[in-house]
């Protein structure tokens, strides 16, 4: 780069992207603003009328090194660190959560399983979510869901100090568990939710680096089959659902059939697989039985 005093916003962000694409990074137009947002902290409006301005004149803080700071964030990201890893942070549902490399990072994906989640969700309904992560999944429902008392379950302790972090950050109260699943869980709830682990152990070298080198394995690994926790979900959630009770869990796209025939074997009733936007299923839920075969 040339020397700092010459350099323009544009100039900037230009070399960025320029340095991302090189490095084969999807989206590096993308990444570069992001960053450069983060360092400089100006917004769109702000850059498209100050673009043609040396740098030098929006630094506030005196003696820091914005552009050496900038130029250290995008070699991480060349590296194929995560964007939210090095930012710190992810938006979810509108919502902004501390991330890290103890959690999987939210997805728009996820997204589907909370709004099918929230239809469903009524105020004083207890609902508890399993391999919770960040949290994400839980504070988004009772964000929409006030009234409504949530639980978050992992078995990871570094992901539970992340959930409790976001929940204090958004002022959002949940409870949080370690557990083996259900195993020092106790009551029953009127839902579960889950995004558990679904990746097949031997497809996990041919994911993205982003996910495959920073996303924690115990979050992305479901066993040879990608369907270990899912079985031992739909099997162990029917002693922890009133009766009535919907179950909800983000699935892989060719998971859909086996997981809705394998929750009707069960005795989970109205078993639905719900498409995203891309049409691929992307959510499965079912209810546990009731007297009547009514839903309460």
């Amino acid at each position: 780069m040339r020397k700092r005093e010459s350099l323009t916003l544009r100039e900037v962000w230009e070399r960025g992207r320029d340095h991302l694409e090189k490095k084969g990074v999807p989206e590096p137009d993308l990444d570069a603003w992001y960053l450069l947002e983060e360092v400089w902290r100006v917004d769109r409006s702000y850059y498209y009328a100050h673009r043609d301005e040396p740098i030098d004149r929006i630094e506030t803080s005196e003696g820091e090194d914005l552009l050496g700071r900038y130029r250290d964030l995008l070699l991480r990201r060349g590296r194929r660190e995560p964007l939210q890893h090095i930012l710190g942070y992810a938006w979810f549902m509108g919502l902004r959560f501390v991330v890290d490399a103890s959690v999987l990072i939210p997805r728009q994906d996820t997204e589907v399983l909370v709004e099918e989640a929230r239809k469903r969700l009524k105020g004083g309904d207890r609902v508890l979510d399993m391999c919770t992560g960040s949290g994400c999944i839980v504070l988004s429902l009772l964000d929409r869901c006030p009234k409504a008392e949530g639980i978050g379950v992992d078995i990871s302790k570094e992901a539970l100090q992340v959930a409790r972090e976001n929940s204090r950050r958004l002022k959002i109260s949940a409870g949080f568990i370690q557990s083996d699943l259900f195993a020092a869980v106790e009551g029953r709830f009127a839902m579960i939710v889950s995004n558990p682990p679904y990746i097949p152990t031997g497809e996990i070298q041919a994911l993205m680096e982003e996910v495959r080198d920073h996303d924690p394995h115990l979050a992305l690994d479901g066993g040879a089959d990608g369907l270990d926790l899912y079985r031992r979900l739909i099997r162990e959630s029917l002693g922890y659902l009133l009766p009535g009770g919907v179950l909800l869990m983000e699935i892989g796209a060719d998971q859909g059939g086996w997981i809705r025939t394998h929750m009707q074997e069960q005795g989970y009733r109205d078993v639905q697989v719900v498409k995203d936007l891309a049409g691929l299923d992307r959510v499965v839920l079912g209810y546990s039985p009731c007297e009547g075969g009514k839903h309460v």
